[in-house]
């Protein structure tokens, strides 16, 4: 029946079209799975770092699974390498990059038919570990689903992890032999009340990680996927992967980089944090372009930005050039110890228009702790100023507070203020930038799940199981605590309430 169902179908289609898929046959088998559909995961590189250690390491072999497509949202999830069900594996792990995904968690759990609480599974169901980025910052919401969490840098965690899982007599076993890893949070058997360990480093010769699987289903469509550093070397107050976190920034030899890239790629995605730091991304991204590659790079920071530098974006396919503005005005910027200066934006768009881009794409925050309306104003007359040089577009998210930041107990601005600070932005630039805007709603939501817990996590099971609306949601979450006032800012330490109005 699964092999003739409609997921089934479109499953063996995609694998038609990929390209580097690792296929392995092995004792231990462990279900890879992602809480986003097909083209999410498989834009991921960490995802598919780990698959790809997985298959390296002898008596062990992984298949990929995803959460269905709204067109599949009905179905049961399948692995996509052997079409079989997420229950028939003795370990699911799972890789979360964000809290939102939290949901997807619940929707993937659920569509199997696996007891989405830990405390609910027994030795007959699988064992479901957990990693990815969303564990740099805040993990206690997804306690409530997994059996342990792997903190950090998994490129060889997630290894000592599964020989543990596969050697273990028992599950209680397992989990006490976790317990007493280096970088692994195991719920039931670790202090409630906040308590993490340590992120992992993984050794440096290991790095950089790749993605051996291309596909023209992913978001970053038929992209080889290849990091150039890992970390920052930079301190933006609202980063989790700041200059404090793991070391601060590893770079990976040019030498290193050209060297994995298959000579077939077409197109190839230069992936970190700080990518434009590193001291050689002219001459890798020049390099590429010669070659006939598009190239992609995952940050551009204005202050990097040169005449040589744009140019050589332009000839690897650039039509717009996207730099981070990050706060709304030079005030804001420097609260948030960002390098970022007005002479950098402006030479951005001069350089924007010198190259021919059809655009000049700016990311900021709106809702950052000490901004007032005379911020906003500053950024209508600044844009407005650029447009004139260059046409701009602006891409907006509300500050959401992450721990392990300096900014991590500030408040969040509250959903009437973040509305109402999009509605002054857009109706001061209307006609002179393009402005597209994260809903404060869903951010409201996100900074609920970033400062909570295992509470917060039993509420994703109830959102997520009420339909995953945003009613859903607030309802879920006002039963934590009392309903503040309507058009309260709310600070963090009471950011589980329910929002200033629906």
């Amino acid at each position: 029946m699964a092999r003739t169902s409609p997921l089934g179908s479109a499953i063996r289609r995609r694998l038609a079209s990929e390209t580097g898929r690792i296929d392995k046959q092995a004792p231990f088998q462990i279900a890879l799975a992602y809480p986003s559909p097909y083209n999410a995961g498989m834009s991921s590189l960490g995802y598919l770092q780990i698959y790809k250690a997985i298959q390296s390491e002898p008596g062990m072999a992984c298949e990929r699974a995803f959460l269905p497509d709204e067109e599949h949202a009905k179905e049961k999830p399948l692995t996509y390498e052997g079409l079989r069900p997420l229950g028939d594996f003795p370990v699911i792990a799972l890789s979360v990059a964000y809290e939102l995904e939290l949901a997807g968690v619940v929707r993937l759990l659920d569509g199997a038919g696996i007891p989405a609480l830990r405390e609910e599974r027994d030795r007959r169901q699988p064992f479901i570990i957990a990693g990815g980025p969303l564990t740099f910052s805040n993990p206690l919401p997804l306690a409530p689903f997994v059996d342990a969490i792997l903190m950090g840098e998994a490129d060889t965690l997630v290894l000592d992890v599964l020989r543990v899982l596969r050697e273990a007599p028992s599950r209680e076993d397992a989990l006490d032999a976790l317990a007493q890893m280096a970088h692994v949070f195991v719920p039931a058997r670790h202090p409630a009340g906040g308590w993490l360990p340590t992120v992992a480093q993984c050794d440096d010769a290991l790095l950089p990680a790749w993605a051996p699987i291309r596909t023209p289903e992913a978001e970053l469509s038929s992209m080889f996927l290849v990091e150039t550093e890992r970390g920052c070397s930079r301190g933006c107050a609202y980063c989790v992967m700041r200059r404090s976190t793991n070391g601060g920034m590893r770079i990976v030899p040019k030498e290193r980089i050209l060297g994995l890239i298959p000579a077939d790629a077409t197109r190839v995605g230069l992936v970190g944090a700080a990518v434009s730091d590193h001291p050689k991304i002219v001459e890798i991204v020049r390099t590429l372009a010669e070659r006939g590659c598009e190239v992609g790079l995952s940050s551009l920071r204005p202050d990097r930005l040169t005449d040589d530098f744009v140019g050589a974006l332009k000839l690897g396919g650039y039509r717009t050039l996207t730099t981070a503005m990050d706060g709304t005005s030079e005030r804001v910027r420097e609260s948030l110890e960002r390098r970022a200066r007005v002479r950098h934006l402006e030479r951005a768009a001069e350089l924007a228009r010198k190259h021919g881009m059809a655009r000049l794409k700016l990311y900021l925050m709106v809702g950052v702790p000490g901004e007032t309306d005379a911020d906003i104003d500053e950024c209508v007359g600044f844009v407005t100023a650029l447009s004139k040089v260059n046409p701009v577009a602006l891409g907006i998210a509300p500050f959401c507070p992450k721990r392990n930041t300096p900014l991590s107990d500030a408040a969040f601005a509250g959903i009437d203020v973040v509305e109402a600070r999009l509605e002054r932005l857009r109706k001061g630039l209307r006609g002179r930038a393009e402005i597209r805007a994260t809903s404060a709603r869903w951010a409201w939501v996100e900074a609920v799940l970033a400062k909570g817990g295992e509470a917060e996590g039993r509420a994703v099971l109830e959102a997520a199981r009420a339909g995953g609306n945003f009613r859903a949601w607030q309802r879920a979450f006002a039963k934590l605590v009392p309903e503040p006032p309507r058009k309260r800012s709310l600070p963090l330490a009471t950011a589980t309430a329910a929002p200033p109005r629906a």
